[in-house]
């Protein structure tokens, strides 16, 4: 069975993309079956260029396809943020609960028409040609002014999808892993893998 690393040390991430590559035959290890593994400095001026640098790294040192993301919440009328910053918008070890606590502070009493939002995902893949392959997503929502819901991690409980007007934590991990900007990356790049593994 084909081994793939997914370039994160983030356990809810890696619970969420074996999940939704589930039905591919391959093994999928993380930065968590490793050691010596140096942390990335995610210093790229978008997703893109950080996906690319955890992903050529990872691969240095794995020597395996390697599989990264980097995903991002983008509030429109806060100019895009937090954006690249998503995971550390609130300081380097912040906390999910801090990271959001930021953005309802940031956003205040703005109604909801000026609360609209986008998660991105990119995902960079690298392998034995070391050329990453590109894949994204995206799902458009707004910000609500309470957390709600008790699943998923992350901007979750704050990211409202209009169609349902629930929160992803509300509508519940097996419910996000079909409709995420995650899941709709991993799904165009699961094409790639089936090819790729003569699937």
């Amino acid at each position: 069975m084909e081994e793939i690393v997914l370039a994160t040390r983030n356990a809810d991430k890696v619970r969420e993309i074996r999940s939704i590559l589930s039905d591919i035959d391959v093994k999928i290890l993380s930065l968590l079956d490793f050691e010596n593994i140096p942390m990335v400095v995610e210093d790229g001026k978008n997703l893109r260029e950080n996906a690319i640098k955890k992903a050529k790294m990872a691969y240095k040192y794995t020597h395996r396809t390697v599989i990264a993301d980097d995903s991002g919440l983008e509030v429109e009328s806060l100019g895009g943020l937090p954006g690249v910053y998503s995971s550390r918008f609130a300081g380097p070890k912040a906390s999910y609960k801090e990271n959001n606590q930021k953005l309802l502070d940031m956003l205040g009493d703005r109604p909801l028409e000026e609360r609209t939002a986008r998660f991105r995902c990119v995902i960079a893949v690298v392998d034995s040609d070391k050329e990453p392959k590109i894949f994204e997503g995206t799902v458009d929502g707004y910000i609500g002014f309470e957390e709600k819901g008790n699943s998923g991690f992350g901007y979750d409980p704050l990211f409202i999808l209009p169609e349902y007007n629930k929160t992803f934590a509300e509508l519940g991990e097996d419910f996000k892993n079909r409709l995420s900007h995650r899941a709709k990356a991993l799904l165009k790049l699961k094409g790639y893998l089936k090819l790729a593994i003569g699937e």
